[in-house]
């Protein structure tokens, strides 16, 4: 019986780790409970400072996503968002820009420039490796150390800091779009 269990176990995270966002079948993302949403007061706050500019406009689009659910495969505010979907919701809101549906096809996408760490800038999408696979989940950088997602299931979309050590830790690259790079 404990062999079993065990080997239930083991199957169970194996298929986690085949598994990405947005790629079929989809499983959610294993972030730990330890990682901490910033509070909506400092969203807010963060939100009436935000500048108006198309970096702006990606910015505050994603934010009016804010507590939609997270559902794997999830492409629409009202039927929920992984996190693939979302960015490319957000980027079709406010760019007019058509993102490709997974997050490794999204960080390989025409029209993206690779961004350095200390070169982030808000609206660009930040990528992290969550399933032992490069780009295997993507958000949005809000500025001020800040991204925002859809994590896992049972989760809703949020704003969290990259410095946390399980952000930190899976960066694995950030891409702008080049409409982010031109005058408003």
């Amino acid at each position: 019986m404990r062999r079993s269990v065990c080997l239930l176990m083991v199957l169970a995270c194996a298929s986690a780790v085949l598994v990405g966002c947005a790629g079929p079948p989809l499983a959610p993302l294993n972030v730990p409970a330890e990682v901490d949403p910033i509070p909506q007061a400092d969203v807010n706050a963060w939100r009436a400072g935000a500048p108006r500019s198309r970096a702006g406009d990606v910015v505050l689009t994603a934010l009016t996503y804010l507590d939609t659910p997270y559902r794997s495969g999830g492409q629409s505010a009202t039927a929920g968002f992984d996190c693939s979907g979302f960015t490319r919701e957000v980027y079709a809101q406010s760019l007019g820009v058509n993102l490709p549906r997974q997050a490794d096809d999204q960080a390989l996408a025409a029209g993206l420039l690779n961004v350095r760490r200390d070169e982030l800038r808000p609206g660009d999408l930040v990528f992290f490796n969550t399933l032992r696979r490069t780009y295997s989940h993507v958000g949005i950088y809000l500025g001020e150390g800040r991204f925002v997602h859809a994590p896992r299931q049972g989760a809703q979309v949020r704003v969290e800091q990259m410095a946390i050590s399980y952000w930190a830790r899976r960066f694995t690259g950030a891409r702008r779009h080049t409409a982010l790079t031109q005058s408003p």
